[in-house]
């Protein structure tokens, strides 16, 4: 699988909409199960019974100035590196609190998705909600992550700058040989700079028993979650290992428990392919769109826009230049909210017009995590270190040319031309530590109700997977008619009603609401 075929699932940053009118029904409150601590091993209550020392956050990563002046505390705890030996190695898991503004019924813990997002800013999801005046809002970086430690390290930023100049799609045999020992030495620097032993417990596996220790270490009988995107798998795999410790659990961008990761990154290229003509149907509607006013030529003028960024990237203020690839990471990055439409419609414009790739840059360096300063988060590091010890990893060349077929079938937009039914293997195949989590036989019978949110169009999570996770966890579902990755406490007021009445009095909807 070529780069670009690459989809990170991840929730984008302060992202507003326009709220809906409409009022959601409820039926009664649902009943709670007596809190629960059982089965906390004898060797692991150190861990659970830890005091926390919240602190400004000033110290704790780009994000941590910001919520230190919007009154947001941090703290760090600790947690086995390997829960197989609680005596062993520790690593540090830093977690951010927004008080609750009002009568507090617990803690909110939250993830943003990724795998690989630092969750800290998350804290400040709910501002302005009843939610934030019922509950303490707690982000968390989970392990090798953000501001936890040990990071996860791969590239230098100078080594990730050169790999984003990079082709990459070039699918003849010179071409995958040669993506394919990039991505056996990108494996080996992982392992070098952040350490074997650690890249074999980052895991959805791990996180999962960390969010429990979080959850006993703030003192709460019940855990109470809000995941976006990838945050849905954690949550499902919380809900199978303890499920009688969830007292409340929304969980908005699912991601099917059950579904082959072939199949759903196939199911995402459709989503963007939706998101794209969706986009073009917007474009249409202004003078000098640069994919003009027939939405059905969009796809041909996009690839003759940016297509010639194959030979020659486009020029930039930065020196570094807007990249085919960059440029194609700059659209799937606008393409996860209507909010960022304008920006990419100018990008556009910019690269037709000027033949300048300024903004379109700008938008995949949001979605790798550059900074101004030039320096990286570690969003992709650690997004790849996670999935490529949560899934089993392509290793059959011929499956692997088989994908790359169908992904240009689903998503001709992304389709660069030079498919031929061949593809290099992607990093995974070359991770140097086996796969880590398995699907489990779970009994959900002490499962508190769960909510889940699904958006019709979203690009990034399909619609059908919220539906079959909330049927396979039992719980409600919430749909929202709307192009978008993710929407709760993004404005909509039939959604947010819903989360936040479930949320505080337990109300669980009576039948799926269409917000």
């Amino acid at each position: 699988m070529s780069k670009s075929s690459r989809m990170r699932l991840f929730r984008p940053v302060a992202v507003a909409f326009v709220a809906a009118l409409t009022v959601l029904g409820c039926s009664a409150p649902a009943a709670v199960q007596p809190p629960s601590d059982a089965g906390v091993p004898a060797e692991l209550e150190q861990f659970y019974r830890q005091s926390v020392r919240w602190e400004s956050c000033a110290g704790y990563g780009t994000d941590g100035p910001v919520l230190a002046r919007n009154g947001v505390e941090c703290a760090r705890i600790s947690v086995p590196l390997d829960y197989g030996d609680p005596a062993g190695e520790t690593v540090s898991i830093a977690l951010s609190r927004s008080r609750a503004g009002g009568e507090r019924i617990g803690s909110l813990l939250t993830n943003p998705g990724g795998p690989g997002a630092s969750g800290l800013s998350v804290a400040l999801v709910a501002d302005g909600t009843p939610v934030a005046e019922r509950f303490d809002v707690i982000g968390m970086d989970p392990r090798g992550i953000g501001s936890s430690e040990p990071g996860i390290v791969c590239r230098t930023a100078a080594e990730t700058d050169a790999d984003r100049a990079l082709d990459p799609g070039d699918t003849s045999p010179a071409g995958i040989a040669e993506a394919e020992k990039l991505n056996r030495e990108y494996a080996d620097l992982c392992a070098e700079r952040t350490g074997v032993d650690v890249l074999a417990h980052v895991g959805t596996r791990e996180v999962v028993r960390d969010m429990d220790v979080v959850r006993g270490v703030l003192g709460d009988d019940r855990l109470n979650y809000l995941g976006f995107s990838y945050g849905t798998r954690i949550g499902a795999e919380y809900a199978q290992k303890f499920p009688d410790r969830v007292r409340a659990m929304v969980l908005d961008g699912a991601i099917d428990p059950d579904q082959d990761p072939v199949e759903e990154m196939l199911l995402q290229a459709e989503g963007f392919q939706r998101a794209f003509e969706d986009f073009a149907n917007y474009c249409a509607g202004y003078d000098g769109c640069p994919l003009g006013t027939d939405p059905s030529q969009a796809v041909e003028r996009f690839r003759a826009l940016v297509g010639p960024l194959l030979e020659t990237p486009a020029p930039t203020t930065d020196p570094r230049g807007l990249s085919y690839g960059d440029a194609i990471t700059g659209v799937q990055q606008a393409l996860y909210s209507p909010a960022l439409w304008g920006s990419l419609r100018g990008g556009l414009e910019s690269l037709a017009t000027s033949g300048t790739g300024d903004t379109l840059l700008l938008l995949a360096d949001l979605y790798e995590g550059r900074g101004d300063d030039g320096s990286y988060s570690n969003i992709t590091a650690a997004f790849d270190a996670v999935r490529c010890v949560d899934d089993e990893p392509v290793t059959d060349r011929a499956l692997a040319g088989e994908i790359d077929t169908r992904f240009r079938e689903a998503a001709p937009f992304l389709d660069d031309g030079r498919g031929n039914g061949s593809a290099a293997l992607d990093v995974c195949a070359f991770w140097p530590v086996p796969p880590t989590s398995g699907t489990e036989v779970a009994d959900l019978s002490g499962l508190a109700p769960v909510l889940v949110v699904s958006t019709t169009a979203d690009p990034a999570t399909p619609y059908l997977a919220g539906v079959e996770l909330a049927e396979y966890l039992g719980g409600a579902l919430v749909t929202f008619e709307g192009t978008q990755h993710t929407v709760v406490f993004d404005g909509e007021e039939c959604v947010d009603s819903a989360v936040t009445r479930y949320l505080i009095d337990l109300e669980v909807p009576g039948s799926d609401p269409h917000c």
